[in-house]
């Protein structure tokens, strides 16, 4: 069976999608935050099972409580693909309305989702202790029980996935899993030391390091991360490549250290001329390699300015996306209107 799995973006999110990696070898993650990414990523996971043609296929999506319009459109589509099922098991009482009319709604408010989750399918499977004791470290922080004595590691948990924004889940959404993943699965020897909490916290810099250096020789945390996601880039350079009158640049999406990324990307590829950045916000950031004046490109796509090798400016047209196809679209139908004007 494949299983297409989509989950919130937060430790219990994560966590759900860390109980099924343990049960299913043959998985689609997705992650989402509320509102219409909701939306997208249901439509993203039903083209692909038609693409996919498996002939067992499960939709969980846990961690996330669904509109009643979302969770008709779903029931409706599902009941027109053959040998796929669908659960949903969430614990936000504001899927109430949803859970009484939907039976593979499940909703229990008394536990975190990855609680839930664990649960049920350790049950289906077998248990795992590892997974036991993370799931009711996660409880103990999702549902606030201050007095648990699980609830200050939780925190700690809460922070580790919060921060880990190193791997971009809109440009690279496996690789953002597996780095949380990885960050999770090596916790685990924490949680029985002596001032668990505190122990794990001084790790964390220590964590984020053992992940990025098994990619490249030791080095500065921010020079490993800017090696690993240029890596990333070059593998899907052409299809992240757009072009400006006849110069060829790469767009990247709400990236974090544009200098030192664009730079190196643009050393690693002389065969690109410029690189760019847009975020959610609508800004775009140019870094160039003295082939073309990115300045001139800020200030005919974005209205902006700056200096031959690094500048900035705002597309207003420009609406966010949480799929890189669409966000690139946008971008390619700007560069479009000032070449043809």
């Amino acid at each position: 069976m494949k299983l297409y799995h989509l989950s919130h973006i937060d430790l219990d999110g994560y966590g759900c999608q860390l109980v099924t990696k343990k049960y299913y070898k043959d998985i689609n993650f997705y992650n989402s935050n509320y509102g219409n990414e909701i939306t997208q990523k249901i439509e993203q996971i039903l083209s692909n099972i038609e693409k996919d043609n498996k002939e067992e296929s499960l939709i969980l999506i846990t961690d996330l409580n669904l509109s009643m319009q979302q969770a008709n459109f779903l029931d409706e589509k599902v009941k027109n693909l053959e040998n796929c099922k669908l659960l949903l098991l969430d614990h936000h009482k504001t899927g109430r309305e949803c859970a009484e009319k939907f039976d593979w709604y499940y909703l229990d408010e008394n536990r975190c989702a990855t609680k839930i989750t664990y649960d049920h399918f350790s049950k289906k499977f077998s248990p795992d202790e590892k997974l036991k004791k993370f799931s009711e470290i996660t409880n103990a922080i999702d549902i606030w029980l201050s007095k648990d004595k699980y609830f200050e590691l939780g925190k700690v948990l809460l922070k580790l996935v919060s921060d880990a924004k190193e791997v971009n889940r809109v440009m690279f959404p496996r690789e953002n899993n597996e780095y949380i993943f990885n960050m999770l699965e090596n916790s685990y020897e924490y949680y029985d030391k002596a001032g668990a909490n505190i122990a794990l916290d001084n790790a964390l810099h220590k964590l984020k390091k053992k992940f990025f250096k098994g990619f490249s020789k030791d080095d500065t945390l921010d020079n490993l991360i800017s090696k690993y996601v240029v890596e990333l880039l070059t593998k899907k350079k052409d299809e992240m490549s757009i072009e400006y009158k006849g110069y060829k640049g790469i767009l990247t999406y709400s990236i974090s250290n544009v200098s030192v990324i664009g730079n190196d990307f643009l050393v690693k590829n002389p065969n690109f001329d410029f690189f760019m950045n847009i975020n959610a916000r609508r800004n775009i950031s140019l870094r160039g390699n003295g082939k073309v004046d990115v300045s001139v490109i800020a200030a005919e796509i974005g209205e902006g300015g700056g200096h031959a090798n690094a500048s900035g400016g705002v597309i207003k047209s420009f609406k966010d996306s949480f799929l890189y196809e669409n966000i690139k679209k946008q971008v390619e139908d700007a560069i479009y209107k000032v070449e043809n004007k």
